[in-house]
Formats: C-alpha cells, sequence, structure tokens
C-alpha cells in the first residue's frame, strides 16, 4: 500500500522502513516550463522549444528536457526541511518515455536502504519513478537523501 509522500517524507530516519511505498501529487508541464527551463538553463534545443521541429521529428511534438523532468520530480518529494539534511546523489537515472507538453507527472517511490552514517545523520535510499497521467514510465532513478535522526530533531 502507498502512503502520501508528505506523510512517508515528515518522519525521522528511525521510522522509515524499507519496502515503505509512497506517491506524490501530480505537476502538469506546460508550454511556460519549457521555455523557462530552456531559458534559465540556456538549453534552447529545438526538440524543446521549436514547435514545427518537435512536430516533424520522432515524438511528433515538443518534449520536456529531461533534467527539467528530474528537477520537478525531486520537488514532487516532500521531504520536510527538518528531516532533510541533503541531497547526496541522483543514480542510475533512465529516461524510459518522453514528457510531452500537457503530460501531469507524479513521482512513486520506496524506501531502499536505511543506513546510519553518523550520531546526526542517517542516509536514505529512494527508489522514484516518474510516470505520467497516462500511466507511462518516463524516467527513475535511485535518490540518495542525507536524514536527520530523531535524537538529533529533538535535541535542537
Amino acid at each position: 500500500m502507498s502512503t502520501h509522500a508528505r506523510l512517508l517524507c515528515s518522519r525521522s530516519f528511525e521510522e522509515l522502513r524499507p519496502g515503505e511505498e509512497f506517491r506524490t501529487h501530480g505537476r502538469t508541464i506546460c508550454e511556460f516550463d519549457l521555455s523557462a527551463f530552456g531559458a534559465l538553463t540556456g538549453d534552447c534545443a529545438p526538440q524543446h522549444l521549436d514547435r514545427t521541429f518537435g512536430e516533424a521529428g520522432p515524438f511528433g511534438e515538443r518534449i520536456a528536457h529531461g533534467a527539467l523532468v528530474l528537477s520537478y520530480a525531486l520537488g514532487l518529494v516532500p521531504i520536510d526541511p527538518d528531516r532533510l539534511i541533503a541531497l547526496r546523489s541522483l543514480r542510475e537515472v533512465k529516461f524510459k518515455q518522453p514528457v510531452q507538453i500537457g503530460d501531469t507527472i507524479h513521482v512513486e517511490g520506496r524506501v531502499g536502504a536505511c543506513t546510519p552514517v553518523s550520531d546526526t545523520a542517517g542516509l536514505v535510499e529512494l527508489a522514484a519513478r516518474v510516470c505520467n497521467d497516462r500511466g507511462l514510465l518516463a524516467a527513475r532513478m535511485t535518490i540518495d537523501v542525507l536524514w536527520r535522526r530523531a535524537s538529533t530533531a529533538a535535541s535542537e
């Protein structure tokens, strides 16, 4: 059974259990997102920003930048700032299906290994799947997060 991401991500390190699943709310990708991301990053490739080019390309329309999809996916996971210390790494990122304008993406995740690394922090592995509203897998990745331990949060 899947837990709403906000509930799972507000727990202390000690309360997390490998195998627990979560799901985030969705975010719809719009034309503005592609334009703004292109302007912010300098990635103005025509498959993202040029309608004519996109329609003639292999996907029949413009597609979202891969880094945009990853950024939105990370933002959809509502990790409590009192719990999160730092994003440690993104591993094994695979793009499986393009995200198009109008797609609503969400993240389905599972808690993996939870490894204490110090008296104040633990390393939590999250297996994440970015899916669209048609049920297609857009991307998958492993996210490693430094998570504050309960003993630290209680003493602050």
